[in-house]
């Protein structure tokens, strides 16, 4: 099945561009460049004819479910990390596995954190090498580097189904290279990168309708060997205006070295 909906493209410019998050030392308080709103065909994943393999496409979708049933509970994120080492070595084979950043976003206007309704992939290049140092260390990073390692992220719906601005993907064999734009972060105690992308007919889109809390979709935000990174965003789409639920998601930032490293 196909559907429509809204996303926002990162627009090319003869300058630099750059978020500024929590601008001004406000929390949410977010600056973002220019983005143009274009109007997608979607492939649903659910329908079971439209294919979505991580080592091709660079982004899956699996049944996990979780033992954590509140993310605000004292002690859930020792259960959770633990969870997505277990997912991310039995699906990816991987050697290595850490956990660095989870964030739960809310679509309300009193959120602290929004779903991000920019096509983007989290880690430009350059922003990946310095994150892995941040992380590890250099002497740690400089290890890690000589093998192979990748930052995926894990997302997965919180307390209800995804009835709307569910997290869409691009195929990565329909970017081109030019599509890709650097794009700056600025936060108030550090500066990080992410590729924007750039609308192109080409693009094939795909998600999963109506997630749920049991599901987990797990994608490649940045792979040192080349594996593609895939451009993703919240899509201004509405399963069934009947249903009123809040679209709520956690997303967990990992570390992963691979057996060959």
């Amino acid at each position: 099945m196909t559907r429509s909906g809204t996303l926002n493209y990162h627009v090319h410019k003869p300058f630099r561009q750059a978020f500024e998050i929590d601008a001004g030392g406000i929390v949410g308080n977010l600056i973002s460049p220019e983005l143009a709103a274009t109007e997608v065909a979607l492939k649903d994943q659910r329908d079971g004819n439209v294919s979505a393999d991580f080592i091709e496409d660079g982004f899956a979708f699996a049944h996990v479910p979780t033992s954590v049933s509140d993310f605000e509970a004292e002690g859930w994120q020792q259960t959770y990390d633990a969870e997505l080492t277990d997912l991310l070595q039995r699906k990816l084979g991987a050697k290595e596995v850490i956990v660095f950043d989870h964030t739960v976003r809310i679509d309300g206007s009193n959120a602290d954190r929004r779903p991000a309704r920019n096509v983007h992939s989290d880690y430009s290049p350059k922003g990946a090498e310095q994150r892995i140092v941040d992380i590890l260390g250099a002497e740690k990073a400089a290890d890690w580097s000589a093998g192979h390692y990748a930052f995926i992220n894990v997302w997965r719906p919180v307390g209800a189904p995804i009835n709307s601005a569910p997290l869409g993907f691009v195929r990565p064999s329909s970017v081109a290279d030019a599509d890709w734009i650097e794009i700056d972060l600025i936060y108030p105690d550090r500066k990080g990168q992410i590729m924007g992308l750039a609308a192109n007919t080409q693009h094939e889109w795909v998600y999963r309708s109506r997630m749920t809390p049991d599901e987990v979709v797990f994608f490649n935000i940045y792979d040192n060997s080349g594996r593609p990174s895939v451009g993703h965003s919240a899509i201004d789409l509405t399963e069934d205006p009947n249903v009123t639920t809040i679209r709520k998601s956690i997303e967990s930032r990992t570390l992963v070295r691979f057996q060959n490293a």
